[in-house]
Parts: structure tokens; C-alpha cells; sequence
């Protein structure tokens, strides 16, 4: 196995920054199994710009239609909620939820002075900071550096680690599948090097850190590969990515993982054209997938103590672009997943499409707010140590 692959897998090589996970130092710590039920949070990224207005629908809305003549979806196939909002209709699982009260949806979430790049608007909603200042840390990773013992509480389903999850002490880990990552550090070349160093022998002259980095990985992935088989999810998720994802995920937990915050991204939002199908069949497999999860964790018992909170980097701008698409615009909706919201269902109203910004939704609610809420809240933890502007609470966790 070529050093290359090894650190894809073990995303060792995420955002240009290395990272050692820690799992097993303090298993005796932890005590896995027979713990008590913590908070967890799972977050569900919504990569490429997810257009809002065609997934909550203002189907009562003229405006919607005349700025949406071949994009708009037809009131007589939207699912109806209150408040003139419907649903997308690709999404009738993510609708039984709703009508569950297990659905709260904030509508026009941003940040002031948006950005329109994907890069840079990911940015700022995985730092939480103003859009005119960079961080090198994470909302999540911060949370990790202040109330955190140990870098197993964040663990992402992807091939590299999110920047929300960099810390300055300890990052999450990165991990695409556990048993194939261990059976890669099994190989010879990699099991011949856990095997022969030594701590006595390693430095940072013949690159120690690196080894240290590599053997503790190993130590994780042999956690992960063995402690997620103690249990298995008996829901059927579905056969896609995200599907997958959120399947391994459900294994995770009903599993004992002492794993505080979950991250999974649903890739393709960024529909410039001939939007209608491709968007659909994504919103789709996001209402399918988050439908099996609720109904694992519901079944496992451990929905009481999970949080999914559903976000994108911006919405889309309100008229339909001449290929049939939308293109990157600013404020967007959120969906707060959860089985004892205080305010479940539609939490604020609809956008105002009469009084735009340039073409652009205006953001009533600043997502920082939300992660405010989620720390102070959820978690039950200081976020001034996090977020450095104060809010008010939303009142809904």
C-alpha cells in the first residue's frame, strides 16, 4: 500500500495539517460500555449551496412563481406544512418527521455581509466567525479544546476532516470506514513499522511525530473496527452514500462510541442548470437517510439524547437563471432535528420576497445563534469559550 493511500484513508493529511487521534490512552477513562447516556450531535452538511426556496416551498407566493416561471413547483405537488410552506415533494420520509413534531425549520439563516464563494462561505460557517476574519480553528474544534478530554469525542464520515473540527490542542478524526482503514494498517509494510518502533527510538529528527501519528491511528482504528460489531442497526438504510454514512453512524452509537459529535456531508447541491431533477434526487436521498436514522436511534433508545441539525454554506438567489438553475445567493433554511424541540415545525416565518437583498434572500437569523444555542443549551457548555459574539437563545433546544 503506497504512503498516499494510507494517509487518504487515514486522513492524517486533512486540510494540510496533521493530527493524532487518541482513543485508547484513556479507554480505562472512558468506561465504554455501561456508561451513561450522553448529548450527541449529528451534523449533516449540505455541500454545494442547497436551494432553500425549493425545498421549503412558499407555494402561496406569486412572487415565487413569476421569478421561478419554469422552476417553481406547482402548489398542487407541494407537501403541504403551515404558514404557506410546503415541503419539496421528494421528500415525503422527511415529512412523516415533521408531522412526528421532530422538525423544527429556521427559515432564512446567514450571516451579515455574505459571501457567495463555496470555499469561503464554508469557511465562515465552519469557523463561526465574522465573514471579513479567517480562523484556523473550528466552532467544533474549539468545543473540543474547552470541554473535551480526549480527540475521539469528533469523528467525520469523509476521506478528510472538516476545518469545523480543528481545534488548537486536538482535532476530530477523519474516518471513511473503519474496517477498511484497519485492514490497511494490516499490511505488511504499515504492520512492520507499528510492530518495530519504539517511543524510546523516535524523534522529530527521523520523523517520530509521523510514526507516533501512525501507530496511534492504528490503535483507533482497531477500536472503531471492533467496538462498532458489538451492535448493528436492525432499520434498512438506504443503498446510497449518505445512506451509508448515516448507517455507520447509527452503528457508532448504538455501538457504545463514547463519540460526542458526528459529521456527514451530502455532496451535489451546486445545480446551475436543469436544477428540478438533479435537486430532487438529492433531497431525496437526504429525506430517506434521515428518515432510517431517526427510526434507528428511536429504536435504540438513544433519539432522546441526539440532536441533527441540517445546514448548507448559502442558498440560492431567488430567480431562475436562464439554463434552468439558480446560482449562488445568501440566506437559506436550517432544520433542527430532535425529539423534544420546544418548538417544533415552521420556526419563523417565510422570506419576504417583496423586500430582497440585490436579488438574494435577507438572513434574519445569524447561524451562529444556532451553534450558540446547541453549546449552551445541548451540550450544557459555556459558548463564550466558542462563539465570540452573544446571543439570545432561539428557545427551541
Amino acid at each position: 500500500m503506497k504512503r498516499r493511500s494510507f494517509i487518504k484513508k487515514s486522513a492524517l493529511g486533512s486540510v494540510g495539517t496533521f493530527f493524532v487521534p487518541e482513543f485508547l490512552k484513556q479507554m480505562d477513562q472512558i468506561g465504554l460500555f455501561g456508561q451513561q447516556s450522553f448529548k450527541k450531535l449529528i451534523v449533516i452538511q449540505l455541500s454545494g449551496g442547497n436551494d432553500g426556496l425549493n425545498t421549503i416551498i412558499p407555494y402561496e407566493n406569486d412572487i415565487y412563481y413569476n421569478l421561478r416561471p419554469r422552476l417553481g413547483i406547482k402548489a398542487s405537488e407541494v407537501l403541504k406544512l403551515d404558514k404557506g410552506l410546503g415541503l419539496n415533494p421528494a421528500m415525503g420520509r422527511f415529512n412523516q418527521l415533521y408531522q412526528d413534531g421532530y422538525v423544527s425549520i429556521l427559515n432564512s439563516v446567514g450571516y451579515p455581509n455574505p459571501n457567495r464563494s463555496h470555499f469561503r462561505s464554508m469557511d465562515i460557517w465552519h469557523t463561526a466567525v465574522d465573514s471579513n476574519k479567517y480562523s484556523k480553528t473550528g466552532w467544533l474544534g474549539r468545543y473540543m479544546d474547552a470541554h473535551c478530554n480526549n480527540s475521539h469525542a469528533m469523528l467525520e464520515l469523509d476521506s478528510q476532516l472538516s476545518l469545523s473540527m480543528h481545534g488548537s490542542k486536538r482535532n476530530g478524526l477523519a474516518l471513511e470506514n473503519s474496517q477498511s482503514l484497519y485492514k490497511s494498517l494490516r499490511e505488511p509494510y504499515f504492520k512492520r513499522v507499528i510492530e518495530t518502533a519504539s517511543s524510546s527510538s523516535l524523534d522529530e529528527d527521523n520523523q517520530g511525530y509521523l510514526y507516533k501519528t501512525l501507530i496511534q491511528t492504528n490503535q483507533s482504528a482497531k477500536y472503531l473496527a471492533e467496538t462498532h460489531t458489538v451492535k448493528s442497526t436492525k432499520i434498512d438504510f438506504p443503498i446510497t452514500e449518505l445512506g451509508k454514512k448515516l448507517g455507520q453512524v447509527s452503528q457508532f452509537i448504538q455501538s457504545g462510541f463514547s463519540t460526542q459529535v458526528y459529521y456527514v456531508s451530502h455532496n451535489g447541491f451546486d445545480s446551475h442548470s436543469n436544477q428540478r431533477r438533479s435537486q430532487d434526487k438529492l433531497l431525496q436521498e437526504y429525506s430517506d437517510a434521515v428518515f432510517s436514522l431517526v427510526q434507528s436511534l428511536r429504536r435504540s433508545g438513544e433519539f432522546e439524547n441526539t440532536l441533527i441539525m441540517t445546514f448548507s454554506e448559502f442558498g440560492r438567489r431567488v430567480k431562475e437563471n436562464g439554463s434552468a438553475g439558480t446560482d449562488h445567493g445568501k440566506a437559506n433554511n436550517l432544520f433542527l432535528i430532535g425529539n423534544n424541540l420546544k418548538q417544533a415545525g415552521i420556526y419563523n416565518p417565510p422570506a419576504d420576497l417583496s423586500l430582497l437583498d440585490n436579488g438574494d434572500i435577507k438572513h434574519k437569523i445569524d447561524f451562529r445563534n444556532v451553534y450558540w444555542d446547541i453549546i449552551n443549551e445541548w451540550f450544557g457548555k459555556d459558548a463564550s469559550k466558542i462563539i465570540s459574539k452573544s446571543f439570545n437563545s432561539l428557545d427551541i433546544l
